[in-house]
């Protein structure tokens, strides 16, 4: 007995569908853990480059109309938008909050949350699905005049 030819068509549909929802799951689960990694390296990098550029800006002893330690974080802040820099800290011969004098080695670091947006993956940095960007850079301030500074 010969089955219709509509039947063949019928049965092969189906399993094309069984088989895109056997793979789309997987192929789902790579392309939002890409993103997931690609946003985890963006935040790295930008913090590491916020960092930097007020690092630079700490050795030269300027300061933009406020403390030396608030132009510090303001230039952070412009170098790092829409991203949370309010666990920053500069660290100069062991005291906190202190930019230091002329030839000290001033230290600024921060750590910041990021939270994952794949289940999947994000369980694999604890309970909170949030990977913890720490970010530290090291200079030594410039011979600047110490009176010229706040």
């Amino acid at each position: 007995m010969k089955f219709p030819v509509v039947n063949r068509v019928c049965s092969r549909r189906g399993q094309s569908m069984v088989e895109f929802a056997l793979v789309a799951p997987l192929f789902l689960l790579l392309v939002f853990g890409i993103l997931d990694f690609g946003r985890l390296f963006f935040t790295q990098e930008t913090l590491q480059h916020a960092l930097r550029e007020a690092g630079r800006f700490a050795v030269t002893g300027q300061h933009s109309g406020t403390s030396r330690v608030a132009s510090i974080i303001q230039v952070a802040q412009q170098a790092a938008p829409g991203l949370d820099i309010s666990n920053i800290q500069i660290v100069s011969g062991g005291v906190t909050n202190y930019a230091g004098g002329p030839r000290e080695t001033v230290i600024i670091s921060l750590s910041t949350g990021l939270r994952l947006i794949t289940p999947m993956i994000g369980r694999y940095f604890g309970p909170s699905q949030t990977y913890t960007c720490k970010v530290s850079v090291s200079f030594m301030n410039e011979p600047f005049d110490p009176s010229q500074s706040n």
